[in-house]
């Protein structure tokens, strides 16, 4: 049984850092694009990164988060820095075959963790 255990999230203000982390476990997970989604209330799942063969970032945290894996311990890190209030949202781990494409689209992953809530005081 496939699963993602999201760690690391909490309230912070803003400036502040947070570090989230995502175990995975059920599968390997090498050749899988793992990757970060948000949602905050009232809007729409959106992208945040994900670590395929490369790294990929929004253009919203890019130069403020930076992503990480340890295939051997099939987790994955999501470093957070400078946060701003507008990252208040519910973030999700995600796995999928999304590892040359469709790594932006969170229709091209199938696995998901159960979410961590990410709060930024002003």
């Amino acid at each position: 049984q496939v699963q993602l255990v999201e760690s690391g999230g909490g309230l912070v203000q803003a400036g502040g850092s947070l570090r989230l982390s995502c175990a995975a476990s059920g599968r390997t997970f090498s050749s899988y694009a793992l990757g970060w989604f948000r949602q905050a209330p009232g809007k729409e799942r959106e992208f945040v990164a994900a670590f395929t063969w490369r790294t990929h970032y929004a253009d919203s945290v890019k130069g403020r988060f930076t992503i990480s894996r340890d295939n051997a311990k099939n987790t994955v890190y999501l470093q957070m820095n400078s946060l701003k209030p507008e990252d208040t949202a519910v973030y999700y781990c995600a796995a999928g075959p999304a590892f040359y494409s469709g790594t932006y689209q969170s229709g091209n992953y199938n696995y998901w963790g159960q979410g961590t809530q990410v709060t930024v005081s002003a």
